[in-house]
């Protein structure tokens, strides 16, 4: 993972797996109205750390969907996992959004960058960001079947008493470093649910002798693919999902001059 901590040492943290503790759970809100719950992932560039997680899961106009805060969760104790403080996140200053997206040549992308205040996490937040070391260094390494890991929130289900994601398992359904139908995302296919969507889509390289190595950010994910013409009645559904390239957060993560980060507070 990008950032070291004291715990760097083992693969571990409080006898879970490290890679886990780089995703959190997201909650929308209007007000104190809840609206929805996702998934969201930190990345770090340099000394700044984002929140990532779709575009649609903080604003969505074809549905109305427009919270104004979200609140995610931070363990805030390694070695008592239940220790956990919620960062509550406004999404607007002065009307205007703090988030950042970004669209090319195939149209909006589905990827959501909101920056956080290291000042304002807890001082022994625990948390492990992707960096710009974690994703994929080419696209000839990855081949259609090759399996995945997507850690996340599927309809809000987790350890509630740990805070811990689960994980569902997919494989690379499309060809990776290919943009499908013209689009910057490829396809998985795997099981998800909502409540997914901002989640990692994650590869863990495996060496010669089978020794398990670092995970790969290989993307983002978006929402399940379906078809318009699909017999509800008749037809199950694709069970296929998109997973956009994650060289758009290298874009997305680009300082800007004169920007802050979103207000927020904490309890």
């Amino acid at each position: 993972m990008n950032k070291k901590t004291p715990h760097e040492a083992s693969s571990r943290i409080g006898g879970a797996e490290r890679v886990l503790f780089s995703t959190t759970r997201l909650l929308t809100y209007a007000g104190d109205r809840g609206l929805t719950s996702a998934t969201g992932f930190f990345f770090a560039r340099d000394e700044r750390l984002y929140l990532v997680t779709s575009r649609h899961v903080v604003f969505e106009g074809p549905t109305g969907h427009a919270p104004d805060r979200i609140e995610i969760e931070l363990h805030t104790d390694a070695n008592a996992l239940a220790s956990c403080s919620v960062l509550s996140i406004l999404l607007y200053r002065e009307g205007v959004a703090v988030w950042r997206q970004a669209e090319d040549g195939g149209g909006d992308v589905d990827v959501a960058v909101l920056e956080l205040d290291r000042q304002a996490l807890p001082p022994t937040a625990v948390l492990q960001p992707f960096g710009p070391g974690d994703l994929p260094a080419g696209y000839e390494t990855f081949e259609v079947g090759d399996r995945l890991a997507i850690p996340g929130f599927p309809l809000g289900f987790h350890d509630t008493v740990h805070h811990l994601p689960v994980v569902r398992q997919a494989a690379i359904a499309s060809s990776y470093g290919i943009r499908f139908q013209g689009k910057g995302f490829f396809l998985t296919d795997g099981r998800t649910h909502r409540g997914s969507s901002g989640a990692p889509v994650l590869r863990q390289c495996v060496g010669a002798d089978g020794t398990r190595g670092a995970w790969v950010l290989l993307g983002v994910h978006s929402s399940r693919m379906d078809m318009n013409t699909r017999d509800l009645e008749q037809d199950e559904s694709l069970g296929l999902n998109c997973a956009w390239y994650p060289d758009i957060l290298l874009t997305l993560t680009e300082p800007i001059a004169a920007a802050a980060p979103a207000p927020r507070t904490s309890r």
